[in-house]
Parts: C-alpha cells; structure tokens; sequence
C-alpha cells in the first residue's frame, strides 16, 4: 500500500495527480483495480448512501468504518473529513489520528458550513493544527471555499481571502491548499503563483488536466463527478431498457444507447481482502 511519504511525493506542480474519489468500498475498489495508487473520498457519496446529510458532520463513523475496509483491502485512502465533524480541535484531532493508525495517507478538512457559511479562519485555522500535532505524517489538504460557497463578494475579494486563508491554513501545518469551484483558467494561475504550496483544484469540465498541469497544479480530483456519474449512468441503464429491449452484442450485454457496463466477471474478480 501507498505510503504516507509516497503520496506527498506524488503533489508535483505541473505534474498534477489525479485523485478519483470513491463512496464505497465497491468503488474504492474499482478504483484500485484500474490503477489509481491513491483514492480520495467524496462525503456526498458517503452521505448519500448513508441516509444522511452532506456537510452536517453526520458521516465521522461511515468514513472510518470504510477506512478500515479499504485499509484491509491494501488501497491508500485520503479522506473527506468535512469540515472535520467537529467544532471542537481537539476532536478532530483524535479522529485524524485514528485514519493515520488505520493507514490512511491523508485528510482533506474545509472551512464551510452545510449552509454555504464560511468557517471562522482562526477556528479552521485551529483544527488544521490539531491534526498536524496528532497526526504530522498526512498529507494535509487543506480546503477554502470561498469560491465555492454562494456569496456576494466580487472575484478579486474571494480571491484575496482564498488566499489569505491558504497562508493561515499553511502556517498552521496544512501539506497543501484545495480551492473548488469552476475557477478560470487565469484564476487557477493566479493561486498557484500566490499559494507557496502545491494546489489542489477539482476536474474543470471545460480545462483538460494538461492545461491545469500547465497552470501549475499539484493535484486534481474528481470531487462527487464520480459519484453523481455513478447514479446518471443508472438512470440511463434503466430508460434504454424501457426503451429498448434490444441489447448489443459483446460480452456487456448492453441495451443500445445504455452507458457500458463491465461484465460480471469483470466486477466478481476484484481482488478480495487477504484472509
């Protein structure tokens, strides 16, 4: 499995990693077996699939327990942790370093609310240094949103307090800075010049990841992209065999106009956890 040290090696400006992010073990999984050498998690997925809300810090237990089920499964998980599932530092401290015992390679905490409210800096200032003191070997990521949250301030104020709260974040023992949102082309560039760490963006559908890596992006992820592809591929499946019985031939026995699907072979013979 992916080591701690090995994962940080892998944020290279201009060479971006591609963190996909899974929900499930199923999908870690997946993940895993196509290649990926570390996978990301999306809380929306979790919460989904939990019954529960995205960004309310309802998803501590969920997280783990699938932290531990890929960690058998030898894949190197960097989890969501929300806004860290506290307002207490100290909590989130303790759970960060629960994911490091179990062998996650790294942690991805925010600084809004569910209610598209942005956190107090110093307050997710403090619960970046909780984590760095309770657990200094992950790859930190720390995520502002304000590109990201609905607000009224104008591209040069949400610009200045991203990065105002990347330094804060930075100097508090953050590994690197993850800002959302469709940014533009020179915005990208503009925080990777600005943010003296490498910089993490989501998968821009209109910016192919060589563009990003040209901007100087150390990672991209897929965010919920996945997730949500996920359930419109579903969609999809089931309108074409309403609307056409007729499947294509090959060993997917896909309807015509259906997203292809792996064959059940393809899915049974993932690798299992060593008993």
């Amino acid at each position: 499995m992916l080591t701690t040290a090995e994962f940080r090696a892998l944020h290279r400006p201009g060479s971006p990693v591609l963190l996909p992010n899974a929900w499930d073990l199923a999908s870690a999984r997946w993940l895993a077996a196509a290649g990926h050498r570390a996978i990301g998690t999306t809380s929306l997925g979790i919460a989904v699939g939990a019954g529960k809300r995205d960004g309310a810090g309802e998803i501590a237990a969920e997280s783990l327990a699938l932290a531990r089920a890929a960690a058998a499964h030898g894949i190197a998980l960097s989890i969501d942790l929300e806004a860290g599932f506290s307002d207490d530092p100290d909590e989130v401290g303790r759970y960060a370093g629960e994911l490091a015992a179990i062998g996650c390679v790294g942690v991805n905490i925010e600084d809004s609310t569910e209610h598209g409210d942005l956190l107090d800096p110093e307050l997710a200032a403090a619960k970046v240094a909780a984590i760095s003191a309770a657990a200094p070997g992950l790859y930190l990521n720390a995520r502002t949103d304000g590109y990201w949250v609905a607000s009224e301030r104008d591209a040069a104020d949400r610009f200045d307090d991203a990065v105002a709260r990347a330094r804060r974040y930075l100097a508090a023992g953050a590994s690197g800075v993850f800002v959302p949102g469709a940014l533009e082309t020179a915005t990208v560039s503009d925080l990777v010049r600005a943010i003296e760490a490498p910089l993490n963006v989501l998968a821009q559908p209109d910016v192919p990841l060589s563009r990003l890596a040209e901007l100087g992006v150390a990672r991209v992820s897929t965010g919920s992209l996945l997730f949500r592809t996920a359930l419109g591929s579903i969609t999809a499946a089931v309108e074409a065999l309403l609307a056409d019985g007729e499947t294509a031939s090959g060993p997917t026995s896909t309807p015509r106009g259906a997203p292809t699907a792996p064959s059940y072979a393809a899915i049974a013979g993932l690798p299992l956890a060593p008993r």
